[in-house]
Parts: structure tokens; sequence; C-alpha cells
């Protein structure tokens, strides 16, 4: 991207809403994604960041991010182009990702909310294929590496999942400081306050998204509780997808595949206290 079309997102940025566009989903744990309705980036969603006073760590995030776009890539996962910046506003280094934007009616949360039984379960399996290509491919990464394949974070293009959410990068960082990073990047000031008397708990937030089998329990668990007349219908396709597509988990994903799984206790007060609802995270 040339100095310009930097400088123009910096405008963009600074610009009220009705400038730069309306946030297109409800407020997520780090940011509200828009997408400009006109101009040069109104086929893209833009994602702000809270900037940070640590240099370095910006840097570092900076070529984690790369790094992790790389390795979807590498793994197979469908990717929308995606490209990370640490912008210059008004005297601060901002992280900045613009996306390719999905078509709004693609999103795969509405699109399980309104659809018949057969039709989410065919959006099931292509959300599934998507998880299990990356974990048999996990292997190849000399680093620690995680993926969160939530429903909120999947898109549905013709007949295919597109997977979207690639902050925070979950590569190279270690377990202590991914939960810092999910204190330091979180919007909601009430979390940087009382986030780190309950680091622990924050820090715990993480640990589906660096387990194979958890994460397709995970998906299991959302669509559930999105549409519960179907629970059994999702409870039975992944169990027979985990024993095709993901045999090396099967013991551990079929131990969490027993009832509709529920959320932990201790992330569902988080999303009280923070107002967060199961939005889109585009």
């Amino acid at each position: 991207m040339s100095h310009t079309d930097l400088d123009a997102l910096a405008a963009l940025i600074r610009a009220d809403a009705d400038t730069r566009g309306q946030p297109i989903s409800k407020l997520g744990y780090f940011c509200a994604p828009f997408r400009p309705p006109e101009g040069p980036f109104s086929d893209r969603v833009i994602k702000v960041y809270r900037g940070l006073p640590d240099g370095d760590a910006l840097d570092r995030l900076a070529r984690c991010h790369d790094d992790y776009g790389a390795a979807l890539r590498e793994a197979g996962v469908p990717l929308p182009e995606t490209v990370f910046h640490l912008l210059e506003i008004d005297g601060t280094r901002v992280p900045v990702i613009v996306q390719e934007a999905l078509p709004v009616e693609s999103l795969m949360r509405p699109l399980m909310q309104t659809g018949s039984r057969d039709e989410t379960l065919a959006m099931m399996q292509a959300a599934g294929e998507v998880i299990a290509t990356f974990w048999n491919a996990a292997d190849r990464f000399d680093t620690r590496i995680g993926f969160h394949p939530s429903i909120r974070n999947f898109a549905i293009v013709d007949g295919r999942s597109v997977f979207f959410d690639t902050f925070p990068p979950l590569i190279h960082y270690s377990r202590d400081e991914m939960g810092r990073l999910l204190l330091l990047f979180s919007e909601s000031p009430i979390m940087r306050w009382v986030g780190p008397l309950m680091r622990t708990r924050v820090t715990g937030i993480q640990d589906e998204w660096y387990s194979a089998p958890e994460t397709l329990v995970g998906l299991v668990g959302s669509a559930c509780r999105l549409r519960p007349e179907h629970a059994e219908a999702y409870l039975d396709w992944a169990r027979a997808f985990v024993k095709s597509d993901m045999p090396r988990w099967q013991d551990e994903a079929l131990a969490g595949l027993q009832a509709p799984p529920k959320l932990p206790g201790y992330w569902t007060g988080f999303r009280k206290l923070l107002g967060l609802q199961g939005e889109p995270n585009v």
C-alpha cells in the first residue's frame, strides 16, 4: 500500500462514523470493524485496535500477524486478502487490519440461525473441514500455534467455509504472553482494569484455541446454543466427523460430545461483564 493510500486510511479512521461507515457488527472483544460506504476502501473491512506504548511489542505483533496469515494459508485455511499495518495516527502507532470484505449475507452465524436442519448441517460440515484441515497440517509449524474457528468467524461462500479472524495472531506467543495480549487489546476499559485481578481466568480463555478437539467441540456447542432443536443432529454429525476427519483426537473430542457442550462459566461471566453479544466478528 502506497503512502498516499496509508494517508487516506488514516484519514478515514479519524473521520466520524457517517464518513467512515458504521460498524458492521456489534461490539466484539477487540474492536468494532467497519466497512466504508464509498471510496478506495469500500470493498474492505477495517479493524482498528488499541495502540500500545511499547514499540517493540507492536513490531512483534506485526511480525506475528504476518507469520500467522502465512501459516493459515500454508495449512490450507481459506482466508480473504488480509493486510496488517502499524499506522501513525496522531503521533501514535495503531494496529490496523485491512481485509477483503465478504458479503454480509455469507456470514455463517446468521445463516445458522435461519437455515433448515440440512442447510445448517452442510455449513457445519464446511466449517469442520476447515478445522480438520488446519489441525492435520499444524504439526509442520515448529512453534506454538492455535486457531479460533467459532461460528462467528466463518462465512459460507459457494458452499465453502471461509475463515476471517486473524487477531490476535495465535502464533509464537506463549500461553502467558497471549493471556496478557487478551487484556492489553480488549476494547473494554472494564476488562483492562478488572482483568489483571483475574489474569489466570483470562489466560484460560485461549486454551480451547490451542486444542484440536476443543475447537471442534466449541463449534458444536455454539451450534447447539443457536439451534437447540437440532442439537442431537449436530452431535451425531460431530461424532461421525471426528472419527473420519480427525481420528487422532477422537477420544478427547467424543468425550466432549456426549451432550450439547456448554460455555465455561467464567467465559459467560466475562461476556456479561463486557456486554458482549455473539455477533459475527467480521
